[in-house]
């Protein structure tokens, strides 16, 4: 048997492989160890969608075969594309009937169609090894019951599987998602403190002069960590010219000032390729503000500004994983906060000195070495000529004890049931109605106007694209065609918005009176094509549809409830016209909520 991981192989016995049992006694250390490096494996693999996949979790799926031979592998790519359960067993094919799939974590159906559980079940695979339990209350044991439900054996590493080998590789299942874990249970995005100092502690000289201070290789690796995030945070002093990124999703950038006093001029407020949010204390040089309204930046108020209320904020925007890139003040404070997770730090083989040179965390109030705060799994790698030092400042949380599902917590209180209210609040994928998103992944069959009929990966591609069809201009065109085959919804987005910014004269003259039309039509054959889909929207009748997004005020709620919410009222219409009561999208007005 073979099992790759990375570019090295590792060869055992097949006689060594063990038929496993559900009795955690009859599995031999043997097959444990099997069982332990497959977990591994899908965890490495997961690892390939960092920066894809956001806001999802990292999912891996390894099919092996009773004989111990690796059939099929899969990841999920991006919001909007295949599960990686669904990839294993395509890549399988006849290989999948009898095997083992070994999951990194619980499969999570935001989209109403199960399409990662139906994959193995109707593949044939006769046992499920789960190295974590969906951290997300509403999905939580979900995928295992229903499972176990289809007749298949489903082991969860540290429930079924205990030995100290199979808690290693649980951890390298914790590590893969730690920022969804983090952000499950902390109510912040997991956020990661990124710096570069001389051997001495410094991060710049005494006059400010900070280029370069680690090699290009150290900065290649920095840009690929901006490529995993969400977003940068840099601080009112850090207005950085090097806003490049990895690959991957472009992150937004992130201003956290106080008072306000930035340049009237820089990069950061060019909103060309990436939006910029600053945020500041109420009331901050209203003049400024406006200006930078002006220029498409947006700015966010608050009462009290520090970094615990800044990150739950956008913790309630979506956002998953935040790499800090700020001065020595932000970085003490945010620390300080209890809002940073992990640390990135390259220390380049150079001396400044400088009594008054920067360093780069400031003040922590400690008076005793006792007080310092010690890294929890370090990590130590020569990057060129400079050292990166990483390490978590808390720990990965533990998914122990369970959080209880809906139909445990019904178990407990009939009362209860949290996901059924008067308003039913969606945003993507982190609710229950994930699948009323237009970035959900149903392809949908659209007229093309020649008469055929054309396939569109999700609504969010049929959207996008249409912002410049019928443009007879070669780059338009050209722009239609990328959309329609981005790897994913988010990608297709990207896509459409930055065009529309750099070359508006590209968009439709008559978009903005058509796009509601365009959505409304693209969402009515989403929902008329997919049974299960239209059950779960008629099965919302009474309810108000809400789409959550707080910084969408057209499409979303807003954060205060200001949008205009028209994806929720197309929804609410398509959901009347199903059940006979109104039939025009000329029919959703402000009124009618």
């Amino acid at each position: 048997m073979v099992l790759f991981s990375g570019t090295k192989s590792y060869f055992y016995s097949s006689s060594i492989l063990c038929k496993s049992t559900a009795s955690n006694s009859n599995h031999s250390h043997a097959a444990h160890s099997l069982d332990a490096a497959y977990i591994k494996r899908a965890a490495q693999i997961a690892d390939n969608s960092a920066g894809f996949s956001s806001p999802h979790p990292n999912f891996g799926c390894v099919i092996a075969t009773p004989s111990g031979i690796v059939a099929g592998e899969g990841y999920l790519y991006a919001q909007g594309t295949k599960a990686a359960e669904v990839l294993a067993v395509e890549a399988a094919g006849g290989f999948s009937k009898g095997s083992t799939a070994y999951l990194n974590m619980e499969p999570g159906d935001c989209h109403g169609d199960q399409s990662a559980v139906s994959a193995l079940v109707q593949a044939g695979i006769t046992r499920v090894v789960v190295g974590i339990r969906h951290p997300l209350q509403h999905l939580h044991g979900n995928a295992i019951r229903s499972l176990r439900g289809q007749g298949l054996q489903v082991d969860v590493v540290g429930e079924d599987l205990k030995s100290k080998i199979m808690e290693e590789a649980r951890k390298s299942c914790l590590l893969v998602n730690a920022p969804l874990i983090h952000r499950a249970t902390s109510r912040v995005p997991f956020s990661v403190l990124k710096y570069a100092m001389t051997l001495d502690g410094k991060i710049a000289t005494t006059s400010g002069h900070a280029t370069w201070i680690s090699s290009k290789k150290s900065r290649n690796r920095v840009f690929e960590l901006r490529g995993r995030s969400d977003a940068i945070i840099v601080g009112g002093n850090t207005v950085r010219k090097d806003s490049k990124h990895g690959g991957g999703h472009t992150p937004i950038r992130i201003v956290m000032t106080q008072t306000f006093n930035l340049p009237e001029e820089a990069n950061l407020w060019d909103i060309s390729d990436v939006s910029t949010i600053v945020v500041t204390q109420r009331g901050a040089r209203r003049s400024f503000q406006k200006l930078l309204a002006s220029k498409g930046v947006e700015v966010v108020e608050f009462d009290i500004l520090n970094p615990r209320e800044v990150m739950e904020y956008f913790h309630d925007r979506g956002y998953l994983s935040i790499l800090w890139e700020c001065g020595g003040t932000l970085a003490a404070s945010a620390i300080s906060s209890g809002v940073i997770h992990k640390v990135f730090a390259f220390v380049a083989p150079k001396i400044i000195g400088g009594k008054n040179a920067p360093s780069p965390v400031g003040e922590l109030g400690m008076v005793e070495m006792s007080q310092a705060l010690d890294l929890i799994d370090v990590c130590f790698e020569q990057v060129g000529p400079d050292m990166l030092i990483s390490g978590f400042l808390q720990p990965v949380p533990d998914l122990v004890p369970v959080i209880p599902s809906e139909d445990e917590t019904f178990a407990i209180d009939p009362s209860i049931t949290p996901y059924e209210s008067r308003i039913i609040f969606f945003y993507k994928t982190w609710d229950p109605y994930g699948a009323f998103s237009n970035f959900s992944p149903h392809p949908i069959q659209m007229p093309d106007g020649s008469g055929a009929y054309a396939t569109w990966s999700s609504v969010e591609h049929y959207y996008q694209a249409h912002k410049f069809v019928g443009v007879d201009e070669p780059v338009a065109k050209d722009c239609v065609e990328k959309i329609k085959f981005a790897k994913s919804p988010e990608e297709a987005a990207r896509m459409g918005r930055s065009m529309q910014k750099q070359r508006p004269d590209l968009v439709r003259s008559d978009w903005e009176g058509l796009k509601i039309d365009v959505m409304y039509r693209a969402l009515k054959c989403k929902f008329s094509i997919y049974p299960h889909l239209q059950s779960m929207l008629l099965s919302t009748a009474g309810s108000v549809l809400v789409e959550a997004s707080p910084h969408d005020l057209f499409w979303g709620g807003g954060r205060e409830g200001e949008g205009l919410n028209y994806l929720g009222r197309l929804l609410m219409l398509i959901r009347s016209e199903f059940l006979g009561e109104c039939s025009s999208p000329s029919e959703i007005t402000c009124e009618a909520l």
